[in-house]
């Protein structure tokens, strides 16, 4: 039972923040103009900062476990592949395809690894998390770039190209570019890379520029849900359950049931096994709806499969925390 109200105070809020954005919509007070630049705000400028904001502090030399890292990496690889897979051949919408996949294998890990090893083992207890994160997150966020760009609508794809350039050979070339550039310009993977910079170089952060950054990274989450439940199209959303049903059981059960019986048997345990269940059960993260929509995704299917998995993870989580404490493994 505490388990269950932890996980419920851990994501109910989140859900409830996308409701209000859909209230807000209702009432006239965030349009679809407000919502497109929360959106551009929190992709450029918000969700780079917290990223870094979570990852500069974090003392990665220290804590390093190389076996438990590989694992993550392998984990997340695994996922991505299984799942791009199982999008290819069930999902036949190009662009529904893209976000069915980056819907089913990213997880809130930054947002609640952390938060769930303090609330089982202590605050003292928070080493496996940030190696959690560097396994994971950089991997979910280049593959989210490559998966968005090649499974984006064509017209996302060719830009600024005309009609008559519009062959399979420019389209080929242009996608290309388009990938390599979203790689290198994307705004959460330089928030990634310059907080892993700072880490490693262990700089002092002063303290107005500490709190700078804090009041900045903030206002990622509660933006970010408020736009999406702003832009919510219930209508759309219920022609789309069935694939953003399927995603989130990928996300909430398969995941863990494939890769937690092979981390029990590489010998993890305790906090290596709480941070790999947040990577791989955990509900969805908001920046994959803000990636969609700055892509060229309609982002409906996004936006479905955050809102189960957010309200569905208080209750999946506990049931996985109750089996491995039943089997001693936490």
């Amino acid at each position: 039972m505490n388990n269950l109200i932890f996980s419920l105070n851990a994501t109910l809020p989140i859900f409830l923040l996308m409701v209000l954005g859909y209230f807000f919509n209702k009432i006239h007070i965030i349009d679809e103009k407000s919502a497109a630049w929360m959106n551009k705000f929190v992709f450029k400028i918000a969700l780079p900062v917290l990223l870094f904001e979570d990852l500069a502090g974090q003392d990665f030399a220290g804590t390093w476990d190389g076996k438990f890292v590989g694992f993550c990496f392998f984990a997340t690889i695994s996922s991505i592949c299984i799942i791009s897979l199982i999008g290819k051949l069930f999902i036949k919408n190009r662009s529904e395809a893209g976000e069915f996949i980056q819907g089913s294998y990213r997880s809130s890990a930054a947002l609640l690894g952390i938060a769930f090893i303090h609330n089982i083992y202590g605050e003292a207890s928070t080493g496996m998390a940030p190696l959690m994160i560097i396994g994971s997150v950089p991997l979910y966020n280049i593959f989210a770039v490559i998966v968005l760009t090649v499974t984006a609508p064509k017209s996302a794809i060719l830009g600024r190209y005309t009609s008559e350039n519009n062959s399979d050979e420019n389209v080929k070339k242009e996608l290309v570019k388009k990938t390599i550039k979203g790689i290198l310009t994307n705004p959460i993977l330089i928030g990634i890379f310059c907080g892993l910079l700072w880490s490693l170089v262990r700089v002092p952060m002063p303290t107005i520029m500490g709190k700078v950054v804090n009041n900045i990274g903030d206002l990622a989450t509660p933006l970010g849900l408020m736009s999406m439940g702003a832009t919510f199209d219930y209508k759309k959303a219920v022609n789309k359950l069935k694939p953003a049903v399927t995603a989130s059981f990928i996300k909430l059960f398969l995941l863990v049931a494939i890769f937690m019986p092979l981390a029990i048997l590489i010998g993890f345990r305790d906090e290596q096994i709480i941070s790999l269940l947040v990577m791989l059960g955990s509900a969805t993260t908001v920046s994959s709806f803000i990636m969609s929509k700055n892509m060229g995704h309609e982002g409906t299917l996004s936006s479905s499969i955050i809102m189960i998995t957010t309200f569905g993870c208080s209750f999946s989580l506990t049931f996985w925390l109750f089996v491995l404490k039943s089997f001693r493994l936490i």
